[in-house]
This record gives structure tokens, C-alpha cells and sequence, in this order.
């Protein structure tokens, strides 16, 4: 009885293992299926695009290029891109010492490129855009920011819109045709004194940036555009007392952060700028923040709280992983979709709602006395 029953006990083993195995292989297979599986986000000319049912590449070849990160352990996967930077154009007509996005390519996408972009970032659950450079305002003398900001506005119907300037190339013109879909102004200020601006490289020509400053000021009132201010703390602004100016500016909000090295942008052998004589310590900034304790609106931004809690988009719409120092460009969303290009971009979701990431970023409900 033992003699038969053994190799019928050893049939049915074999059985159940074929039928395991099958079942791994369906499971494989049907990951392999989705749109958004990682294994899949090579090369268009190797996966067929994203949404293709198979992963085959061509005989002996490699994927062309993947991103250099692989996704954090730590990774959401259900993070929701609420709030945007994108960076759409790296040309500036400034040449602050310290800055983090520097003129290492001239490329914009072509208009209807970057509206489809948005679109996306739309779909999959984006509340707040902030177009930043380089300088915005420099491509087509404002009139392609102005065209994205409408888009988004009135097409999409967005939040919250805004864009970071230096102010330079503002024009009341660019109000008239694009200020109502425009919720926020934040123009980059980091000294009220001509000399030390001419230092960090905030100076064109003659032209003096406080002037454009205030006059941007009085263009955000008389559109109904909500004003904000952005500040860099370095070595040739730490010791400078700004309440005063920045009371009669009265922005609603006045970010401070702290000065930042990017390797390949501001430091490093291929960046364009050389930022390390810039940088302050902890307590330096620390102080500054105790100096201008008063100012209700001021919201400060340290490096820890700065460098992985923005998601930022590059030129071409890849995202930018700041978690090791430098800039690690994820692949387009325009080619993977969002989902796949935000699993390469490092952003630090907790640290987005720690540093107040998610406030009242609409003009509609900012209850502003224009």
C-alpha cells in the first residue's frame, strides 16, 4: 500500500508546484501590463511607450538610459503632485553668485509641449503651479509664461497659479492682457541696499532693481495680484536689518531661505556659478531669523526644510531628485507619464506639509485689502 501511495504523494507535490509557479508567471505577466510599471519606463524605442503590454527589448540591447537614482524605500506611492515648480526656461538677465538653476542650456519646450505637460500634472491631482527660471519673463518678453499662466487658470482651472521673478522685465502691459489669471507675484529681493545687490549680481546695467522692485509692487496692487517676496540669506545680506522695507512693501508672505549648494549648478567643477563664499551657518541664518522676528509674514526655510521638499520640474519636464547634493533629472513626463517620473524625483512629502507647503495659495480666499 506505502509502495503505490508514494509516487502518487510525490505526482500531486509536482502538480502543486506547476501550479504555484503558473500562477508567479500570471502575476508577472499582468505586472508587466500596467501602464505605470516601473519596469517598463526605459526607452520609448524599447518599451513601445508606456502604455505598451509588453517590456521587450531588441536583441543584445540595453535600455538607451535610465535614471541614475533608483526610487526611495521610503517612497509613497500614492504621493499626489499638489504643488509644482516648473522651470521652464534656465536664461536669466541676472547673475546672482549663488544661484541654483543656472544658464546651462537655453532649451524651452514648444508652447503647446508645455500645456500638455500641465495637463497631466493636472490630472493626476496638481493644485498650485509656480512658473520660476532662470527668469520667466524673459522668453518672448513674457508673453509665454503669460500664455501658460492663462492656460492654467482658465483652461484647467488651477488653484493656485503663480510665478517667481526677479521683477526686471515686469511690464504693466503684461497685467493688462494676463494679471486676472494670475494669483501670485513673488519677486526674489535680497538686500535693500544698491551696493551689497550689486555684490550677489542682482543688478542690470544701470537699471536698479529696488526701483523695478517697488513698481511691481504697486502693479500687484492695482491688478489684484497677491505680492510675495522671496529672500536668499548669504554672507553679504546676514547682518542687514529689512523690517522696515518690508513692512511698507507688506508682502503676504516673505520667504526666507537659506543659501544652498547645488553641485553642478553652484559648485562643483561643471557648475556655472561658484556660490561656497556665499554660504552662512546655522546660527548665522538663525540669527537673521531672530532679527526680523516681528514680521508676521515671514516664513523661514532652512536647508533641511528647503532642498527635498519642492518638486521641481526642469526645462524639459523631467523632475529634479535633490536628495544627494545635485540635480538628478527623472525622464520626462511628456514620455512616461507623472507617476513614472515622480518615482525618480526624491521629493519628501512629509517635509512638503512640515514647512507649510499647502496653505492658502488662492487670491480668491487670501481676503487681500488691495
Amino acid at each position: 500500500m506505502m509502495e503505490l501511495f508514494a509516487p502518487t504523494a510525490f505526482l500531486l507535490c509536482a502538480a502543486l508546484f506547476a501550479f504555484l509557479l503558473a500562477i508567479n508567471r500570471f502575476r508577472l505577466y499582468n505586472k508587466l501590463k500596467e501602464p505605470n510599471n516601473n519596469l517598463c519606463a526605459t526607452e520609448n524605442t524599447c518599451c513601445g511607450g508606456i502604455n505598451s503590454l509588453k517590456c521587450e527589448l531588441p536583441a543584445g540591447k540595453l535600455p538607451t538610459r535610465m535614471p541614475t537614482v533608483l526610487p526611495s524605500d521610503e517612497y509613497a506611492e500614492n504621493v499626489v503632485p499638489l504643488s509644482v515648480n516648473y522651470h521652464f526656461t534656465r536664461k536669466c538677465n541676472y547673475k546672482c553668485g549663488f544661484c541654483f538653476h543656472t544658464a546651462k542650456t537655453s532649451f524651452v519646450l514648444p508652447l503647446d509641449d508645455a500645456k500638455r505637460g500641465l495637463e497631466l500634472l493636472k490630472n493626476a491631482g496638481m493644485k498650485k503651479i509656480n512658473f520660476s527660471g532662470g527668469e520667466p519673463f524673459i522668453v518672448k518678453k513674457g508673453a509665454f509664461v503669460g500664455e501658460l499662466v492663462k492656460f492654467c487658470k482658465q483652461t484647467l482651472g488651477v488653484e493656485s497659479v503663480s510665478i517667481v521673478s526677479n521683477g526686471s522685465l515686469v511690464s504693466e502691459r503684461w497685467f493688462e492682457q494676463y494679471g486676472e489669471f494670475l494669483d501670485i507675484l513673488a519677486v526674489s529681493c535680497n538686500s535693500f541696499d544698491a551696493d551689497t545687490n550689486e555684490k550677489i549680481g542682482r543688478q542690470q546695467g544701470q537699471k536698479s532693481h529696488l526701483i523695478s522692485l517697488r513698481s511691481v509692487r504697486r502693479l500687484c496692487a492695482d491688478y489684484k495680484v497677491a505680492f510675495k517676496l522671496n529672500t536668499v540669506v548669504n554672507t553679504h545680506n546676514k547682518d542687514e536689518n529689512m523690517v522696515e522695507e518690508i513692512m511698507q512693501l507688506n508682502p503676504c508672505r516673505w520667504k526666507v531661505f537659506q543659501c544652498l549648494l547645488i553641485d553642478g549648478e553652484n559648485t562643483g567643477p561643471d557648475a556655472l556659478r561658484r556660490a561656497e563664499s556665499f554660504v552662512i551657518t546655522n546660527a548665522e541664518f538663525d540669527e537673521f531669523l531672530r532679527r526680523h522676528n516681528d514680521v508676521e509674514c515671514l516664513v523661514p526655510e532652512s536647508n533641511e526644510k528647503m532642498q527635498n521638499s519642492y518638486l521641481i520640474l526642469d526645462e524639459y519636464m523631467r523632475f529634479l531628485d535633490c536628495t544627494k547634493g545635485a540635480k538628478e533629472p527623472s525622464r520626462s513626463l511628456l514620455d512616461v507619464g507623472v507617476d513614472n517620473a515622480l518615482n525618480f524625483s526624491g521629493f519628501d512629502e512629509k517635509m512638503f506639509f512640515k514647512r507649510g507647503g499647502k496653505n492658502v495659495w488662492s487670491k480668491a480666499d487670501m481676503q487681500l485689502d488691495w
